[in-house]
């Protein structure tokens, strides 16, 4: 089960202080919008008055002459009001996608600057739902919601200054039902933060499902597990159906009653309003003028509402940014900037290392080797021995609970990461292709490498010539994780990935596992050509790859138990002779029953 790292409650000035920074770029851009806010709404301002004139000055006193000079006004009044906005609208479109770029590239910068621990921990649909939908969130209110606010404040104002001018008295009785809107509003802030918090937080779970299953779809229909999927989809799609419900109740309640506490400032005023102008001290145009002025007094009052749910929705969406960008990357975890020289030996040495990923539970206990430039180093033992993650702390992937690691008499936690990952190559049992072209996958070890060193790559790790079987070559798209090929193809490609880095210290984890006899040849040959003159490291069960190795590392419940040549360990007749007979009996009965594949089982 996924852990998740709990987001913390971020109040509303750290949300503005830390949110507000991403418009500093385009402050011109964001006045830009400011202002045709403004011109929009002062020429939807003409409309009351206008109105106003019409009724008093045309329809009251009967000049028919100005009607149509009338109506040319207040349709000119509603086109300016049109045009502003449309602009408006292309303005803040632009300025809101360049504040989303900006977000969303420091969120996954930052995220792609993580220690790999925390991954283990956090579902990538999780992850992605931060990356997507949290970020959107955000930028609505730095977008849409700082100009909503400071337009709906500026109107506010605007139109209390005109209501008091047109009548003291009916703008007292229209101001009565504020108290209540202002509670409301305090009601529903307390209220509402807490359940948009757990819809955020439903919605990455449902995301985090749906990639999980999307990526295991073939076990999903190997084990016939569809049904299974639908219940498990559908429970956690009904969670976040109550979340919401409980978030959208409290709209519902909120709202309307809202709604209801303005539209009593309108009766007041037509309850005082309407003796007035029966008795000659309020003409009916400055009445029905006032109630327009009252209904664009009471409408962005009523934006309130829509603005304070968009700052809660952000504010859980923003917990759950920070709770990321607050996290300490890789580097700082680096004592120093000086990185490694050109020319590195690979010379690697493990000094007295221990290693446990949970606290008391120790993975490795007191882990010392040395191995030469160009030396290959096997490391063998069961599963849960400790051999990859030796390996995993040799690539900063994790940091040693005590002890060191030396790189060239270098210690890799005082050389930054990117210095350090650059002197190391990766060839995984499961090799990584990403959804592209086969040329996109190759020179990924090498983005600058050119089209001579990329088939050369290619041909020293052979795989030139399936590529080149291919109706569109190099040009191939691989699918999702490289589907459209056989592992054994994957794996060269992965290999010729790792001859382009040109890296001194090799990592091979399983290389060539889940292979049948031919390709293994062909992986084994690359491989043999991968780790001439560099320092390797090999986690392997096949006999043949481990024992041509220098020096073979027997590890057990995290130590190392024996250690020698191919020879030496069998001489010894430990573990290892143990190891080396059980495999020799599998391997011979596996020729005799499967004549084409071998077996691949724990022996230790």
């Amino acid at each position: 089960m996924t852990q998740y790292t709990t987001p913390r409650t971020v109040n509303v000035t750290e949300f503005m202080q830390r949110t507000l920074v991403y418009l500093k770029p385009y402050r011109i851009m964001a006045a830009a919008n400011m202002l045709l806010a403004m011109l929009t709404i002062s020429f939807y301002f003409m409309y009351p008055q206008i109105t106003q004139y019409i009724i008093d000055a045309v329809i009251a006193k009967r000049q028919e002459s100005m009607i149509i000079p009338a109506a040319v006004a207040l349709t000119g009044a509603f086109l300016l009001h049109a045009v502003s906005n449309a602009l408006r609208i292309a303005v803040n479109t632009r300025f809101g996608q360049k504040v989303i770029l900006d977000m969303r590239r420091d969120v996954y910068d930052h995220l792609l600057s993580l220690p790999t621990g925390f991954f283990d921990r956090h579902a990538s649909g999780d992850l992605m739902t931060r990356i997507i939908d949290d970020v959107a969130s955000v930028q609505r209110i730095l977008t849409d919601g700082v100009e909503r606010a400071l337009t709906t404040f500026m109107s506010i104002l605007a139109v209390l200054v005109i209501l008091l001018f047109k009548s003291y008295s009916l703008t007292a009785l229209a101001l009565l039902p504020l108290a209540v809107l202002t509670a409301g509003a305090l009601w529903y802030t307390f209220s509402a933060h807490p359940g948009y918090r757990s819809q955020r937080r439903e919605i990455g779970k449902l995301n985090a499902l749906i990639m999980d299953s999307l990526q295991g779809i073939r076990q999903i229909k190997a084990y016939g597990r569809e049904e299974f999927e639908s219940i498990r989809f559908s429970g956690q799609a009904e969670r976040l159906r109550q979340s919401t419900i409980k978030v959208m109740d409290i709209w519902a309640v909120y709202t309307p009653s809202m709604t209801f506490a303005g539209s009593l400032g309108t009766v007041l005023v037509l309850w005082a309003g309407t003796p007035m102008v029966m008795h000659g001290q309020l003409s009916l145009g400055e009445l029905v003028g006032f109630l327009f002025y009252l209904g664009l007094f009471y409408e962005p009052v009523g934006r309130i509402d829509g603005l304070n749910q968009m700052v809660q929705s952000a504010r859980a969406s923003s917990e759950r940014l920070f709770t990321i960008l607050d996290l300490d990357t890789e580097r700082k975890e680096s004592t120093g900037n000086t990185p490694f020289p050109e020319k590195v030996l690979g010379d690697v040495r493990y000094e007295s290392v221990s290693f446990g990923y949970k606290e008391g539970v120790p993975v490795l206990k007191n882990i010392s080797l040395h191995a030469a430039p160009g030396e290959k180093i096997a490391l063998a033992g069961s599963t849960g021995a400790g051999k990859t993650s030796m390996v995993n702390l040799l690539l900063a992937f994790y940091r040693p609970v005590s002890g060191k690691i030396f790189i060239d008499s270098r210690d890799i936690s005082s050389v930054p990461i990117h210095s350090l990952r650059k002197q190391i190559s990766l060839v995984s049992q499961e090799p990584f292709l990403f959804n592209g072209t086969i040329r996109d996958n190759l020179l990924y070890g090498q983005l600058e490498a050119s089209l001579e060193k990329m088939l050369a790559a290619a041909d020293a790790a052979n795989c030139s010539a399936f590529i080149e079987a291919l109706p569109e070559g190099y040009e191939t798209l691989v699918g999702e994780r490289g589907v459209m090929l056989s592992s054994g193809e994957k794996q060269r490609i992965s290999i010729a990935r790792a001859l382009l880095k040109d890296a001194p210290v090799i990592i091979l984890d399983e290389a060539t596992a889940s292979v049948d006899n031919a390709t293994e040849q062909l992986i084994q040959e690359a491989l043999d050509r991968l780790m001439k003159n560099r320092t390797s490291f090999v986690i392997a069960h096949r006999l043949n790859t481990i024992s041509n190795a220098d020096r073979i590392l027997v590890l057990h419940h995290g130590e190392i138990v024996e250690e020698g040549t191919h020879t030496e360990l069998l001489n010894k007749q430990g573990r290892y002779t143990r190891f080396w007979m059980i495999r020799n009996e599998q391997e011979r009965v596996a020729t005799q029953v499967w004549p084409n594949e071998t077996m691949d089982k724990e022996a230790f």
